[in-house]
């Protein structure tokens, strides 16, 4: 019998997956092993703490909360930079940040430079017209954030990119140091 007391027959595949209360799982820790006809030696078993446990290697990166600042011809919009990651090289393990889009714009220029073997993707385009509009705003936002993620992605990068982590970690970032 399987944890949900479904007859099982030698012929189904051991399951690896199971969603179930703890008292399930740690009863079923306790019972013996499957007798060697039903296990199935090319699947690997996996435990409870390797299915819904913390990856080895997690980044999240998220740009949110832009702010328009200034009056007429001095506006501009910032972006607040989330990561949260356990990978080694970024300092902190959380961080929140601001930039404006002329920091990403310099960023990239930064990293075209500092890896001439990665293909650093392009920005969303500037806008000349209604600019401090939600629906232009709003696109820009998303269009910074999947930038954002797929550099700081990229293994090359994360290694061997100066730049990366300073630009989404330290909240004193400042492009007149890159330059």
């Amino acid at each position: 019998m399987d944890p949900h007391n479904h007859p099982q027959s030698p012929s189904d595949p051991a399951p690896t997956t199971h969603t179930m209360s703890s008292r399930a799982f740690a009863s079923m820790e306790a019972s013996p092993k499957k007798p060697e006809a039903l296990q199935r030696p090319d699947i690997k078993q996996q435990s409870f703490a390797e299915i819904y446990g913390v990856p080895e290697n997690f980044l999240e990166i998220e740009v949110r909360s832009p702010q328009t600042h200034g009056i007429a011809r001095k506006m501009y919009t910032d972006y607040e930079i989330v990561c949260r990651t356990n990978i080694p090289v970024f300092k902190l393990k959380s961080s929140v940040v601001r930039r404006r889009y002329s920091d990403f714009e310099c960023f990239r220029e930064i990293l075209e430079r500092e890896s001439t073997r990665v293909s650093i993707p392009s920005l969303p385009g500037k806008v000349f017209t209604n600019r401090f509009s939600d629906e232009v705003i709003e696109a820009r936002r998303e269009g910074l954030e999947k930038f954002l993620q797929t550099v700081a992605g990229h293994p090359l990068l994360q290694t061997g990119s100066k730049v990366l982590c300073a630009f989404i970690q330290d909240p004193q970032w400042d492009k007149n140091q890159w330059i």
